[in-house]
């Protein structure tokens, strides 16, 4: 069987333009298969600078006028589409659809390749109409939620099952491109393989609707610090694909768990927390509570003696004073009326020292609060977050303040709770036989 030309040199072409430069070619002296070759070589050059002048076109109109008219325009939801790039695959989707309309006339001599072009731009095409698509389909969602009325509804749900829908049609479209035949004629097939293909490919169709489905929501990228202890897992996501996502753990061990796991198991992300810039700290200090007592007017004074103290004290000694005297309290009952604390005074200095502290995020909660007292004492919470996310730097902080915080607390007549020791079983034993001797 005689192998088939590519170069189709017997047929004449429709196109003028190609007919004129293949003319143009052969009144030069060159014919035939030579022909065809400089014609193509001609119009895939000229076709190439247009395509040029027209992405430049498409590029000042887009990148210059469009966003800048969005820019200045007073409404919101035409930022979205920015914020989308929705602009970026219309113009790509301009440039695909004029490209399948000119380079078939390029190579109008060469039939064989104008079908594999055809097919190749008509792919490219179907993708960029997806891109506009799916861009268009984000800018709802974030318009959808700046809304009251979808505050608290699941739109990221509602736009993941739209994705996956459009990915399968842009996929069957795809493979009708691909194979020529139509899109039903290939849902019919798929149809009856359905079951065995889903038997086989279970692990790989759970991690490609996971995949899409992390993808879209944007719940974990490669480089989120997660936690999934059920599986071992805290540290950095190195890799994320159909099947596996590959975890660097703290202690440099690799750990790789199905994709779909993201999303039939809880896990913690941290990103949330590195991209506020603070890291919480959430640590009590417990207070022994047999040492907690109002504090007497020499006490008070010299408290005063702290800076960062004094101001709060003066506040609440002016409080107090006109609360007494407007309820004509008797001052010889401790109870009756309102007094400072060594606990209260302590909580105060607390939150004033961490104030001022150049480490803690002033920006984020800062907070000192007492929890329900248990057979440990009186727990004083400190609840804020330090002014970066680095593990070191976190530590160094925290460590910092709680070193001054045990050291200080003394200062108002206040102890630590801790279970006894060995040492002090000891001491109490040598004091009560000490005693015991003495009485004899």
């Amino acid at each position: 069987m005689e192998k088939s030309n590519i170069i189709n040199i017997t047929e004449r072409t429709t196109s003028s333009i190609y007919q004129w430069t293949f003319n143009l070619a052969e009144a030069i002296g060159i014919y035939d298969k030579t022909a065809h070759i400089l014609t193509s070589t001609f119009l895939l050059i000229s076709a190439f600078i247009l395509l040029l002048f027209v992405d430049y076109l498409l590029r000042i109109f887009f990148n210059s006028i469009v966003t800048g008219l969005i820019k200045k325009s007073k409404t919101n939801w035409d930022n979205k589409l920015l914020e989308n790039k929705v602009q970026v695959h219309f113009s790509r989707f301009i440039l695909i659809a004029i490209s399948q309309y000119l380079l078939p006339y390029v190579f109008m001599g060469f039939p064989s390749f104008t079908s594999t072009l055809s097919k190749l731009l008509g792919i490219l095409l179907v993708i960029s109409i997806y891109g506009v698509v799916n861009g268009l389909l984000k800018t709802g969602r974030d318009i959808l939620r700046s809304s009251k009325a979808f505050v608290d509804k699941p739109v990221d749900s509602y736009l993941q099952v739209l994705q996956i829908f459009l990915i399968f049609v842009i996929g069957t479209l795809i493979v009708s491109l691909i194979t020529g035949q139509s899109p039903w004629s290939f849902l019919i097939s798929l149809g009856a393989a359905s079951a065995i293909l889903m038997l086989v490919f279970k692990d790989t169709i759970l991690g490609f609707v996971a995949s899409i489905q992390v993808s879209a929501n944007d719940s974990v990228r490669v480089g989120d610090w997660i936690e999934m202890p059920k599986y071992g897992v805290d540290g950095d996501i190195l890799q994320i694909n159909l099947n596996n996502v590959r975890v660097q753990n703290w202690d440099k061990t690799i750990v790789t768990i199905p994709t779909y796991t993201l999303l039939s198991d809880s896990l913690k992300n941290y990103r949330g927390m590195q991209e506020s810039g603070g890291r919480r700290i959430k640590r009590a200090i417990n207070i022994k509570i047999s040492t907690i007592r109002y504090l007497s007017i020499e006490e008070i004074e010299e408290l005063k003696k702290i800076a960062l103290l004094a101001p709060y004290i003066e506040k609440r000694e002016n409080e107090i004073k006109e609360y007494n005297i407007l309820n004509k309290v008797d001052p010889k009952v401790l109870v009756n009326g309102r007094r400072m604390t060594n606990i209260g005074l302590f909580r105060a200095y607390i939150k004033a020292y961490t104030a001022q502290n150049p480490n803690i995020h002033k920006e984020l909660t800062l907070l000192v609060r007492q929890l329900a007292p248990n057979e440990h004492g009186l727990p004083l919470e400190l609840y804020m977050f330090t002014k970066g996310t680095q593990w070191s730097f976190f530590e160094d902080t925290m460590s910092d303040i709680f070193d001054h915080l045990f050291a200080a607390i003394k200062s108002f007549d206040l102890e630590v709770f801790e279970l006894p020791a060995s040492d002090d079983i000891r001491s109490l034993l040598k004091n009560y036989s000490e005693s015991s001797n003495i009485n004899q």
